[in-house]
């Protein structure tokens, strides 16, 4: 479970993420991420929002995709960055293919932090 600091829960949020942000696609899923331009004085955490919508399926295929997807990346958290919005959005094949998704969403994350900029998770620092 993603503790509630974790989550992203605005609609502006999700909207400055999807619209503001960098995008990649994986056959399962799409990820947005964006990097907080401001500084405030205290760092704020990373935000993490999920969007599953009723093509992938009826109530009950969506609420496992999404816990799914929750249970993922919640191990990923504490490796990810301070001030970086996410919003991953499932595809129907999330659904289909439910042995894809999780190296979609390393891939996909990977190539969204790359694109960002940040440090890479489980990258260690050079020696």
């Amino acid at each position: 479970m993603l503790p509630r600091a974790s989550r992203l829960r605005s609609s502006a949020d999700f909207r400055a993420t999807t619209r503001q942000g960098v995008r990649v696609g994986r056959p399962t899923l799409v990820v947005h991420a964006r990097l907080l331009s401001h500084s405030p004085p205290a760092a704020e955490s990373t935000r993490v929002g999920f969007v599953v919508s009723k093509a992938v399926g009826n109530a009950v295929t969506r609420n496992q995709v999404k816990r799914r997807l929750r249970h993922l990346v919640a191990p990923m958290i504490p490796s990810f960055p301070q001030d970086v919005h996410m919003v991953i959005r499932a595809l129907p094949a999330a659904a289909l293919e439910p042995e894809r998704v999780a190296d979609d969403l390393a891939g996909a994350v990977s190539s969204c932090l790359k694109r960002l900029g940040t440090p890479q998770p489980g990258a260690g620092s050079p020696a």
